[in-house]
């Protein structure tokens, strides 16, 4: 008897989705690339925050088919907390409708269905 949904249990689950999350491939003009990454790297402490910045902005052009330079144009001069708050509005356009980034309220489940989950 075959499922169609049966998880292989020698795959953590995290390391699947994040596996999935960084295949992500994109050629880029470098000149952009350069502007956006630099800016990045004057705004954030590290490089890697830098790096993580720009391919999200990248990632939110390719999937939304918008310039990334419209993109960049709207956040550019935006501080750390209002930087982070448009990348999360971009992110959640793009994701599960099930998840949302940047939420600062916690959903309560109902308890009906929530008692259905199993763990």
């Amino acid at each position: 008897m075959s499922t169609v949904n049966a998880p292989n249990s020698k795959i953590d689950q995290t390391v699947k989705i994040f596996d999935t999350f960084y295949l992500f491939e994109a050629i880029v003009p470098a000149m952009e690339y350069e502007v956006i990454y630099s800016y990045f790297q004057s705004v954030m402490g590290t490089t890697q925050a830098a790096a993580n910045f720009t391919v999200t902005v990248f990632r939110i052009a390719q999937e939304s088919q918008t310039p990334v330079m419209a993109i960049f144009e709207q956040i550019k001069g935006l501080d750390q907390p209002q930087l982070s708050l448009t990348l999360a509005y971009y992110l959640n356009g793009l994701q599960s409708l099930s998840t949302l980034l940047g939420i600062d309220a916690v959903a309560t489940p109902n308890y009906y269905a929530a008692r259905n989950v199993v763990v």
